[in-house]
């Protein structure tokens, strides 16, 4: 099936995304109530700050604050954007924010550097696709030879890119002429611009630049683009396991990771608003261009119709999470922070007995 195939197919099951997710999402939010209730309501709070990208892992963060889920919680509740690392850092190190979405490999990261930190759940789960002017490659073999805008080198998307190219028998440094970019938006121009013809991006970037450059004067410049081979698709086949990666998720930052009923009424929120996201994309869109000035309403939608559907708390999702932090471990143990992460990292309500 074609990348267009497929993107059709999601469209056309949109309508069945609460009862395919019922189970997973139904037993994580009854396990959080359920712990809340042990622990007694939550005290109310001054202020909660919510932080996350511009990325999917995000979108229920401005829902949460836009349709006041957690206002019952505290008197103000309000979302920051962060936009590079070190602002990541910075909100997490310096206690800035009490909910952080962030790569599940960079809150691994500042949590072996000491940061008090627990990851609450995995709600990204594959997000990073090959851009290409061929619309007939169907593989990273397919791409062999040719050059390929990569961002931040030695980064995420860069090790599951030679990875999942060494498992089809390919030199990612011989096989490929990889042009590293100091930025996913760096990578896209150079794609826009006709400077290359395959860029590996992750959403919404990767919608964006499919609707950019079906837009007039664009379309002069850069022909027709098309969504190619996705990583996480590459990895399901490869790998024989499910076609999902636990790439991004929430964090809870200092004292919050310790209020049972706080965690408890957030996991709840985000679950729910991560859902209506799903089942009102083009709604969401709007609401998310809204509040992060670099996102376009019609990429948000797209980019949500296009993500692997999953979500999982950290506590359930811990099996796939040592097993990709494995991988990374292996080969830039500085994107883990030199190890694994010890059990106490792993929040959220647990699997099912």
């Amino acid at each position: 099936m074609t990348a267009t195939g497929k993107f059709r197919k999601r469209r056309a099951l949109l309508g069945a995304l609460p009862a395919l997710w019922a189970s997973p999402w139904a037993a994580a939010r009854a396990a959080a109530s359920g712990a809340g209730a042990d622990a007694g309501p939550a005290p109310r709070r001054a202020r909660l700050v919510l932080a996350g990208p511009p990325a999917s892992v995000s979108y229920p963060l401005v829902h949460i604050v836009q349709s006041g889920a957690l206002n019952g919680v505290a008197d103000k509740v309000e979302f920051i954007a962060w936009s590079n690392p070190d602002q990541l850092r910075a909100l997490a190190m310096e206690g800035q924010a009490d909910f952080i979405a962030a790569p599940t490999n960079v809150a691994a990261n500042l949590y072996n550097r000491g940061v008090p930190l627990a990851l609450l759940n995995v709600s990204v789960w594959g997000m990073l696709w090959m851009v290409s002017r061929r619309p007939d490659y169907r593989s990273l073999a397919d791409f062999k030879g040719q050059e390929i805008a990569i961002p931040f080198r030695a980064d995420m998307p860069d090790i599951l890119f030679s990875f999942l190219a060494e498992r089809q028998g390919l030199d990612p440094r011989k096989d490929f002429r990889l042009r590293y970019t100091a930025s996913p938006m760096d990578a896209l121009q150079l794609l826009v611009m006709r400077q290359v013809d395959h860029a590996l991006l992750a959403e919404p970037a990767v919608s964006m630049a499919l609707r950019k450059t079906q837009s007039f004067p664009v379309s002069l410049v850069a022909p027709q683009l098309y969504r190619s081979v996705g990583l996480q698709d590459e990895w399901g086949r490869l790998l024989r396991r499910d076609a999902r990666i636990p790439q991004a998720g929430m964090a809870a930052v200092g004292a919050v990771r310790l209020d049972a009923g706080l965690l408890a009424n957030f996991e709840a929120a985000y679950a729910a608003s991560a859902l209506w996201c799903a089942a009102n994309p083009q709604a969401c869109g709007k609401m998310v261009a809204a509040r992060i000035d670099m996102l376009e309403a019609e990429a948000v939608a797209d980019s949500l119709l296009a993500v692997p559907q999953h979500y999982a708390t950290a506590a359930q999702a811990r099996p796939e999470l040592e097993y990709f932090f494995q991988l990374l471990l292996e080969r830039e143990p500085a994107t883990l922070g030199g190890k694994l992460p010890g059990a106490a990292f792993y929040g959220g309500a647990p699997a099912p007995a």
